[in-house]
């Protein structure tokens, strides 16, 4: 056991000490040392409830035979942070929470961990350290929030961004935008859509990295707490065979996630961390393959934002497992694959039958032919950029119009909000991305604007920031190369023709390589935002979006 170097010999009577000092018996001592991330805090809706979460962890590892050994990681509310300087430190966490888990189960040598994660960045930035440390690990989520109800129609967290757009242009009054804030949010729990937080939680699943309901069991329901007992005896388990993250995330895994994104319709925020965590895992994932999986998996699932059902209806239509088995009756996945049941993707979806087809629509009849997601490139974006095209309404996948642009989401959001925006417009927002930001902000704030204006169906954004999964609309993030490192995002003017087509996989600005080898010329790099601290630092070792925004030391 990696635990021998620090509890047997007469070597490790320090270490033992140290041990004794904490309570630990020597019964305690001579088992395996399971740590349990715990991402439990007191201002993040989805995290509150973890304290019962790794309670109910630590029973089940205790029950198997093993000793728990909790430590922290931390977390950002994406929907507290947005809109203002607080966002710019929201992606950058993702690899904190991966370096510090790194840190302590190596420093300490544990000899497995389970993480318990829930919102936006816990779950990429553990399934990072999980693959870089590569001991036997499993995860169990703190589970979605239920939706809301308002006016009588469930309602969730894009519902109230939405509703400040509307009361901004008249068509609410204040307090029924006060009766959104109170009623749209009603439970602890991760924000009750197909957001970024589900959408990697149920993604987990999909990779073999989370038992059956992690991403979809509510927050709230008694079944969650018995989960995370399964999941702390099935560490054990994992542990006795040797089942490691890298024998469970491989190249195949990440296909088989890839296409049950498209067939969920998940958060575009996917397309920047599925990249991440398999290039800890070894795996090279270009983002040019997500088109080839949605060219051939159809898109069964609209949650919100891209519909009326939540995660709760997912649920108890039969959750991921159930969305899945659709997709094998066309053999759309990979099924020989280990995964941290012990069991294959195969045994593990077998019998998960749809128990809803207006939830999660049957194979026969998908919403459409082709993913949840696509990857667009052209003159703006010679590196990819991504759009979450189940969101996108059938007038705007095929969309021309003027440039209006900015160069802060701040700017855009007044000229929204000040009805300096109309019908036909594409709001460019840039030097917002990995470096720009620096952070690569969420732009919840515009796209809810453009919605809440009646805008929706006429004006699309595009930004080489990127969205929130509660964005809807032509929302295109993640262009790249990003403006501050002189992408070609950074020469679009005031009026340019933007061209989009969403079916067609591009996006061009209606210029001639000429002219626009002429405004390069004459582009100069700005002084980056941030000089001190942790922002400073991520914005010298940040990569692209397209690359998952992974931190890499420069070369020389």
């Amino acid at each position: 056991m990696r635990s021998d170097s620090v509890n047997k010999g007469a070597g490790q009577a320090p270490h033992r000490s140290l041990f004794n000092a904490l309570g630990y018996t020597k019964e305690e001592m001579e088992r395996p040392l399971v740590g349990i991330v715990s991402s439990y805090n007191e201002i993040v809706p989805g995290h509150m409830n973890l304290d019962k979460i790794a309670d109910a962890v630590k029973m089940g590892v205790a029950m198997a035979g093993g000793t728990p050994i909790v430590f922290p990681a931390i977390a950002v509310c994406d929907g507290i942070a947005m809109g203002h300087l607080g966002m710019k430190y929201s992606l950058v966490t993702r690899d904190l929470i991966a370096d510090s888990t790194e840190c302590m189960a190596m420093a300490h040598s544990l000899d497995a961990l389970v993480c318990i994660p829930n919102c936006d960045k816990n779950v990429p930035g553990l399934l990072m350290a999980a693959a870089r440390v590569n001991i036997p690990t499993i995860f169990v989520s703190g589970g979605p929030m239920l939706a809301g109800k308002v006016k009588g129609a469930k309602a969730s967290l894009s519902s109230v961004f939405e509703a400040v757009g509307a009361q901004a242009a008249g068509k609410i009054t204040m307090e029924e935008l006060e009766e959104y804030e109170e009623k749209a949010c009603p439970t602890c729990g991760s924000c009750s859509g197909m957001y970024t937080a589900n959408s990697m939680n149920c993604l987990t699943e999909v990779l073999g990295m989370g038992l059956r309901g992690n991403g979809t069991i509510p927050a709230v329901y008694s079944e969650r707490i018995r989960l995370a007992k399964q999941a702390g005896m099935q560490i054990m388990e994992l542990l006795k065979r040797d089942i490691r993250p890298r024998d469970i995330m491989t190249e195949k895994a990440f296909h088989n996630a890839l296409a049950v994104d498209m067939a969920l319709g998940c958060s575009t925020n996917s397309m920047l961390h599925l990249p991440a965590i398999a290039h800890e895992a070894g795996v090279d994932l270009h983002l040019g393959i997500a088109n080839e999986i949605s060219a051939k998996t159809p898109n069964l699932c609209h949650l919100a934002p891209a519909g009326h059902t939540y995660m709760e209806d997912l649920n108890e239509a039969g959750g991921v497992y159930a969305v899945m088995n659709e997709l094998n009756k066309k053999n759309l996945l990979y099924t020989d694959l280990i995964t941290c049941t012990g069991k294959t993707v195969a045994e593990n979806i077998e019998g998960c039958v749809n128990l809803d087809p207006e939830v999660i629509r049957p194979i026969e009849n998908p919403y459409s032919e082709v993913g949840g997601i696509a990857v667009l490139t052209g003159n703006i974006a010679p590196d990819t950029c991504v759009v979450k095209r189940s969101a996108v309404v059938e007038e705007m996948l095929v969309h021309e119009g003027p440039a209006r642009v900015f160069d802060c989401e701040e700017d855009a959001i007044a000229a929204i909000k000040g009805g300096k925006i109309v019908t036909g417009d594409v709001v460019v927002i840039r030097y917002e991305g990995p470096k720009g930001g620096p952070g690569m902000r969420e732009m919840l704030n515009p796209t809810s604007a453009i919605a809440g204006m009646g805008l929706g169906s006429s004006v699309a954004l595009i930004t080489d920031g990127r969205f929130s999964g509660a964005s809807r609309g032509a929302s295109i993030g993640h262009v790249s190369p990003e403006a501050a490192v002189g992408g070609p995002i950074a020469l679009i003017e005031e009026g340019d023709l933007i061209k989009i087509n969403i079916p067609e996989n591009s996006i061009n600005v209606d210029l001639s390589d000429e002219v626009l080898a002429e405004r390069r010329a004459k582009w100069q790099p700005r002084e980056p935002k941030v000089k001190t601290g942790y922002l400073a630092r991520y914005t010298s070792l940040v990569t692209s979006g397209n690359r998952g925004a992974v931190l890499e030391i420069p070369k020389g």
